[in-house]
């Protein structure tokens, strides 16, 4: 017998009953309460005509707990129906992965992030005629994932219980383009990648090795950057030529790819993942923000991650709170499913003021559980950001970096677009992403450094760093990045949060520049014998596309002059959101 109405589900044999149940140990999960039956490439019509593909993994042996979706340009099989689909399927849920369209089979033309809107209506609407369908929906998935679920939630099904979104934006204009710059190395090589579904292994494909770096190295480095993407990817990936085409433009084009109306009008509860190294982290707080402001159950988890370490080093606390969030906010409460002690997804009911979850244990846990950079433990927290005051630093032209501000002096570097400063490190989705040393970068000619004597005693940051920043270009086609870096006895510089920005060219050339720029947020502690430094640069290529230092489109321009900054350091200060 089908269990959904196309074909006859196949229930697991015994080597792969073998590996769900070692994925679920090695995870902490309890054991499985049901077997499943995997309906395979089962049709989804969409209302233009064209039929999406759907996996659907349906519980045998026990109550249905409801249905979790799961809508991915990765296919089927891994991570999300290996990691995702069998682990929910054993533990009473219907799960159903679809291929968005274009991908994996399904059919029509892949158009990145802006397809999503209606074909996820489309999705929910086909769900209502699956006669094993109770009404009890969740969405799950992280980053493309997460943002497909954004884009329903603009107009949320009735039917929706909870939502799952882990290491997501709401607003893929602003992660592109928000700094005024491109944010080439990720959307390059994420195109390039996802346009290459013949590679085997989604991991392996976003990580980097050698032969892709060799292969994308043109796309990341030639200009005119648009014709330079068209020699890697040969035809395959024609969003990303809109994108750079676009970049200039305004709002009719950009619409689809903004789905923050749906921050205004989700209720139902939400569990959000981010990390310290995420390049979405911002729009994870933000997310956070404006949802508690409204009174939505939500809650929040932010680990030491980078964008892929969230579904990695992660996978072990999020598939437990994922578990905990399911069975609450869509079985109905059923308690100890989600195994190994943790904390689980918050309790909507009878729950103490401030509060906001519930585990196995009967513990309840607040809606914000942080993990402090380079520790295992976390920290729960009743909101976010915690209590801080701030804590001012000043810039000298000696490289100190002391709380008493310097008299008027200033520090000069140049950039050259046609070397242009690298970046390392940092929140970005693949590559050489998350911590590094920076010593290699803060040796360079194009880079000023300025660093504290070693600290007396721990000093705990959490929050948002800001620095006010006055400094004249004699060149208005300029960027600054600026970094806070620890520095160990060893002298090993480990970055912390940066910012990167592109210059307003209407600024005449010379003229002080008054910039209050926000760093990322951070959860971080220079322990007592460390060093607190601040770098100032021009650039970090290919993370953001470099400042040719000319007029131009970022796509089409090649043209290079190099630019002279001046930092007024007595006008200059960091100031560190400290925990009080």
């Amino acid at each position: 017998m089908s269990v959904t109405g196309t074909g006859a589900g196949r229930e697991p044999g015994r080597l792969q009953r073998l590996a769900d149940a070692a994925l679920g140990r090695a995870l902490g999960h309890v054991p499985a309460r049901n077997t499943y039956r995997v309906d395979r490439a089962v049709g989804v019509p969409m209302r233009d005509g064209v039929t999406l593909l759907a996996d659907h993994y349906a519980p045998v042996g026990a109550a249905p707990r409801g249905t979790v979706l799961i809508r991915t340009p990765y296919g089927r099989d891994f991570p999300d129906g290996w990691v995702h689909a069998r682990t929910y399927a054993a533990r009473g849920y219907h799960v159903v992965v679809v291929s968005v369209r274009g991908t994996a089979g399904s059919g029509g033309t892949f158009r990145a992030m802006a397809q999503e809107t209606d074909d996820g209506q489309d999705t929910v609407r086909w769900l209502r005629t699956r006669v094993w369908f109770d009404g009890r929906l969740a969405t799950l998935g992280g980053s493309y994932l997460g943002w497909a679920q954004w884009t329903l939630l603009q107009d949320p099904p009735p039917e929706m219980r909870a939502a799952l979104v882990y290491v997501a934006p709401h607003d893929f204009h602003r992660a592109v383009f928000g700094t005024g710059s491109f944010t080439l190395a990720d959307f390059f090589t994420w195109s390039a990648q996802v346009a290459r579904p013949q590679e085997p292994g989604l991991l392996r494909r976003f990580a980097g090795g050698p032969a892709a770096r060799r292969r994308l190295a043109p796309g990341l480095h030639g200009l005119p950057l648009a014709d330079a993407a068209r020699s890697v990817l040969a035809g395959h990936a024609p969003w990303y030529g809109e994108w750079l085409g676009n970049a200039e433009r305004g709002e009719e084009f950009w619409a689809p790819y903004r789905a923050t109306a749906a921050l205004g009008r989700v209720d139902v509860p939400v569990l959000l993942v981010g990390g310290w190294q995420d390049m979405f982290l911002d729009q994870t707080l933000e997310q956070y923000r404006v949802l508690r402001g409204r009174g939505v159950d939500v809650a929040l988890t932010v680990g030491p991650w980078t964008h892929v370490g969230a579904a990695t080093r992660g996978a072990g606390m999020v598939g437990r709170d994922t578990l905990a969030w399911l069975d609450e906010h869509v079985a109905g409460g059923t308690a100890g499913t989600n195994g190994a002690g943790d904390a689980g997804g918050p309790n909507s009911a009878a729950r103490p003021a401030g509060t906001a979850s519930t585990g196995s244990t009967g513990r309840v846990r607040p809606p914000v559980r942080m993990f402090r950079t380079g520790e295992r433990a976390w920290h729960d927290l009743p909101f976010w950001p915690p209590a801080t005051v701030a804590a001012g630093f000043h810039p000298y032209p000696d490289g100190r970096l002391e709380a008493a501000g310097p008299a008027d002096a200033t520090v000069t570097f140049r950039y050259d677009p046609a070397d242009p400063t690298p970046s390392v490190g940092g929140a970005v989705l693949a590559g050489t992403a998350g911590v590094r040393d920076n010593r290699p970068l803060e040796s360079r000619a194009d880079v000023v450094t300025f660093t504290t004597a070693p600290l007396d005693v721990d000093l705990d940051v959490a929050g948002t760093p800001v620095l006010e920043l006055t400094v004249a270009v004699d060149n208005p086609y300029a960027d600054v990045f600026a970094r806070v870096c620890d520095v160990d006895a060893r002298g090993r510089s480990r970055n912390v949060a940066d910012v990167f920005r592109r210059l307003d060219p209407a600024v005449p050339a010379g003229e002080k520049r008054r910039l209050r720029l926000t760093l990322d947020a951070c959860f971080h502690r220079f322990v007592a014998g460390h060093r607190l430094r601040l770098l100032v640069c021009g650039g970090a290529h290919p993370r953001y596309a470099r400042n040719l230092g000319t007029p131009g489109t970022i796509g089409g321009g090649s043209a290079l002059t190099p630019a002279r900054h001046t930092v007024s350091c007595g006008e200059s200060r960091l100031i560190l959101p400290v925990v009080s």
